[in-house]
Parts: C-alpha cells; structure tokens; sequence
C-alpha cells in the first residue's frame, strides 16, 4: 500500500518573486499545492504604512465588527460544561470603535477575552473601504492565471489569543501577511478521512451581561442547526478519541510579514499568530473551478462518510 505522504509530499514550493501567471497554473493551482510567495506585495502602501497610529488616524472612531469568545475559539468545536455538550461554537460579534479593538490589542484594555477582526463578506469593501487604496485587491498573476477577479477581499486582524480551527474553503485563496507573522497547518484534502469530520449543533456565545460582557456562555441556535465540523486540534491530537489521525501527515509553514500564502482550495488548514501589537492580513478569495473532479469527488466522500446530511458551512480564513 502507498503511503498517503508519498502521493502529496510535505514539501513547500518557495517563490523569491511572484510566478507567471502560466508558471503559477501549472505548479501550484493545477496540482492544487500550496506555494510562499515572496516580494509579491512590498510596493503596497499598506506595506509601511499600517500602523496602529495611522489606522487611528484613517478609521480610529470606524465602528467595526470584531468576534469575541472567551478562549480564542471562534468556528470551533467548543465542550459547554453547563450541557454537558459539544457544539459548533460561533462567536459573538460586538460592535466597538476601531480605536478600541486597538486598545485592547495593544493590552490598554484589559480583558481575558479574544477579540479577532475576522468578518469575512468583502470586508475590505464594506467596513474597511477607506483603506482600499493602500493595497491593490487584485492578484494580477493570480486573476491572470484563473481568469477571473477575486470573489472577496478580506482585512484580518488579531493577535495570538485567537486561533482559527481546522477547516477548508471553497477558494483559491492568496493570503498576505503585512505584519506579525501567521503559522498554517495544512493538510491536502486526501487526508480528509482522518480527521473525523462530525455533525455537531450549532450554537453562538452570547455575553451575560450586555452592559460589559464579563461573561459569555453557548446559547443553541433557535431553529436548531447542525454543522459539519472538525474536531481534531492537529497540533495537539487525541489519538483516543480520533484514532484516524495518526495516518495524517501535517505540512507547518509559517508565514513572515512580506510573504503570500498561496492556498489551494479545499485545503484543510489551521492558523495561529503572532505578533506585538497585532497581526495584520489581507486576503484575496477567488471562487474554485466547480468542474474539476476535486470537488465531486470530495462532496461524494464527505456524504459517505457523514450519511449526506451536512451543511455547507466552512468559510473561515
């Protein structure tokens, strides 16, 4: 039997420069493997001039939208000990001051909670739109290669209280790192089988005290709604419960401030990150080729393995 490992490797294409739009297709997104691109993005205004001063001075008095839980776990498998339950954990999403979040990040305010600027509906056109300008939105040898423009653009920032969970995305998505750095945990969607995929009911953190949120705990959602989700931590596996994932192979690539992440669609991955006075990113996602055999095939494994009662629910980062 062939190792799974043999098939996808585990090694990283590195670009010092952005690939031709012919180069990327045929290496990276034909074979759907993920690539570092370097110096794709240092002529972007963004590149020195997102600090928290001048993001004050844009937007400072901005309201902007920013989740927050209280273990860093949004869109995540979360334990509620009142229930004695699992659930798929949404975060709840509090309305504050772009000069507040700031103030938080920068550990000014206080609090044992995560906050995570993570909306993802084009939000770099829709609560961010005045910084629109100091980057370009398009990937032009990405849209050149793809034919076709991104279908979002997304402004990202937190700090290393957050952690995204394991999960995929229906996108090319080219994923830049202005500052701090970001560590992925990827997996190709071979390994799908050994990650114990479940259906887990929904719920959404809700503050008990409006007021100042000292508080949250798992409120069910109402109609009650089941997602499909990922339980394993890849970093830290309970091999007892998800024995399937001692056959995974995880691929850990850290991504510096200056690089591009190219990830492929469908790729399983996690994210953490890191950085003083928080981590920003900007990332373009393009709609994958519904026609290739990838995503079929996927979808029939998934409905096999989950008896094709699942909701499509995977947008993350």
């Amino acid at each position: 039997m062939i190792d799974n490992i043999e098939i996808n490797g585990t090694y990283i294409e590195t670009y010092e420069k952005p690939p031709s739009p012919v180069e990327f297709l045929r290496n990276c997104v034909q074979p759907n493997r993920p690539a570092v691109i370097k110096n794709a993005f240092s002529h972007w205004p963004a590149y020195n001039l997102w600090t928290n001063e001048y993001l004050r001075e844009k937007m400072g008095d901005s309201i902007v939208t920013v989740a927050t839980t209280p273990n860093g776990y949004a869109d995540a498998v979360t334990y509620d000990p009142v229930t004695d339950r699992e659930y798929f954990a949404l975060p709840h999403e509090q309305k504050m001051t772009l000069d507040r979040f700031l103030k938080i990040i920068e550990g000014k305010e206080l609090t044992p909670h995560a906050h995570y600027i993570s909306l993802q509906n084009d939000s770099l056109h829709t609560e961010y739109s005045i910084l629109k300008d100091d980057i370009e939105e398009e990937i032009d040898w990405c849209s050149a290669a793809l034919g076709k423009k991104p279908d979002a653009v997304n402004f990202w920032m937190g700090d290393e209280k957050s952690t995204t969970s394991l999960h995929k995305d229906p996108y090319e998505n080219c994923y830049a790192v202005l500052r701090g750095k970001k560590t992925f945990v990827l997996l190709p969607p071979s390994e799908y089988y050994c990650l114990h995929e479940q259906l887990y009911p929904s719920a959404i953190y809700t503050p008990s005290d409006e007021s100042n949120g000292a508080t949250y705990k798992l409120t069910p959602l109402d109609p009650p709604m089941k997602t499909p989700w990922i339980p394993v931590d890849p970093l830290h596996p309970d091999l007892e419960r998800y024995p399937r994932f001692q056959h995974a192979k995880p691929i850990v690539v850290t991504v510096e401030k200056g690089e591009m992440l190219y990830l492929p669609a469908l790729w399983f991955h996690q994210v953490l990150q890191h950085g003083d006075e928080g981590v920003i990113a900007i990332n373009a996602w393009y709609d994958m080729d519904y026609r290739n055999i990838l995503y079929p095939s996927f979808g029939l494994f998934r409905n096999l393995l989950l008896g094709g009662d699942n909701n499509e629910d995977d947008d993350s980062e």
